[in-house]
């Protein structure tokens, strides 16, 4: 069977979404990043190539399965608002939280809004859920979503995770879904989010981290840094930078090779695959070097 067969043209699209890292300044990176995932919203929001590119489904649908491969379980895909989700994360954070009633939660870049919308359930009336992201378009589409779901402890703020519009010592947990590979301040972000966390606050991370070097044509390419591919590190940089902020009790609690078939879900990645004629052993090549990894840790 053909790797680009319909049954398998699932088999591509949070990797491309999830992976890529390009020397090139913090500013341009979000810069690209913002109209990228600007993009991505406008893409879920009505019909666009993707229906016709997966011959299958609607871009909704696509996000489900997907959501599905990552971690989430039915209930859950199916109790936040259905433009919440937008396929683009690599594991699910809110599932390993432990979150307890009335919790102060941040979710760093929190996009359309799920994993807000899953921790806001858990921490009741009583907690508070802030998410910050630096796309106007991701906030624009999360309150609208709050605003349908009548989500009423949940905040949305237009921000970088790298300089966070949060007041210090003010957090219990911190979750982010596939973000922080995006930033090329790792260890800023890090810094960042260990002076916002209480006093025995916790983090717990899902990100793509590398196990091989990406190929040059990759590494090069500006659009694999909207695809989270050119942000990516080892595994041994990622949790260096996480100690170096500060925060103690550093464990891995996941780690797999990221699933191929998540990769066709964003556009970058038919930009990518098409640009450089990528074969199936191309992809595959890519697909061996990076994993899924969710982290967590906490504040002394």
């Amino acid at each position: 069977m053909s790797f680009f067969a319909p049954s398998n043209r699932l088999n591509f699209a949070v990797l491309f979404h999830n992976l890529i890292s390009v020397k090139m300044s913090n500013d341009l990176i979000q810069q690209n990043v913002k109209s990228g995932y600007a993009a991505i919203v406008k893409r879920n929001t009505k019909k666009s190539f993707l229906s016709n590119f997966f011959q299958c489904c609607d871009p909704k649908e696509i996000a489900t399965e997907i959501g599905k491969k990552i971690g989430y379980s039915e209930e859950e895909l199916k109790n936040v608002p259905k433009d919440a989700n937008l396929g683009i994360g690599c594991g699910n954070p809110t599932a390993l939280a432990s979150i307890q009633k009335g919790e102060t939660i941040l979710d760093l870049g929190s996009g359309a809004g799920f994993d807000c919308f899953l921790a806001s359930r858990e921490t009741g009336e009583t907690g508070k859920v802030i998410g910050v992201d630096i796309t106007p378009e991701m906030i624009a589409q999360a309150q609208k979503n709050a605003e349908k779901g009548n989500y009423k402890n949940v905040e949305f703020k237009i921000g970088e995770i790298e300089h966070l519009p949060v007041e210090s010592n003010s957090i219990d947990l911190i979750i982010s879904n596939c973000v922080i590979n995006l930033s090329s301040q790792k260890e800023q972000v890090f810094k960042e989010a260990f002076r916002v966390a209480k006093p025995n606050g916790r983090i717990i991370i899902s990100d793509i981290i590398l196990l091989n070097d990406l190929p040059a044509y990759v590494k090069k390419s500006v659009e694999g840094h909207i695809a989270c591919l050119a942000g990516a590190v080892r595994k041994e940089d990622y949790i260096n930078a996480i100690e170096k902020a500060g925060f103690i009790d550093i464990r891995i609690d996941k780690q797999a090779v990221f699933p191929i078939e998540l990769m066709l879900n964003d556009p970058i990645a038919e930009k990518i695959v098409r640009e450089n004629n990528l074969s199936e052993n191309d992809i595959k090549s890519i697909a061996n070097s990076i994993a899924s990894i969710s982290i967590s840790a906490k504040k002394s």
